[in-house]
C-alpha cells in the first residue's frame, strides 16, 4: 500500500498556500487603517500592489 504523507501531497501544499494567502489578505484592511501605506503592506506581507487594492475593495 502506498504510504504518503499528508504533507507532501500537492492537494494539501496547494490548500495550505491558499489559506496562508487568505489570512494574508484578510490583514490588509486592518494594516492600512492603522496608517500603513500599501506600498509598505504590499512588501510587508509579500503581495502585489495590485493584491493589496483588490482586498481593499472587497473589503467595501
Amino acid at each position: 500500500m502506498l504510504k504518503i504523507k499528508l504533507e507532501e501531497n500537492r492537494v494539501y501544499q496547494e490548500a495550505k498556500e491558499e489559506g496562508r494567502q487568505e489570512v494574508k489578505l484578510e490583514l490588509v484592511p486592518q494594516l492600512l487603517a492603522r496608517g500603513i501605506s500599501m506600498e509598505e503592506v504590499a512588501q510587508l506581507l509579500s503581495l502585489t500592489i495590485e493584491q493589496v487594492r483588490l482586498a481593499t475593495e472587497q473589503e467595501s
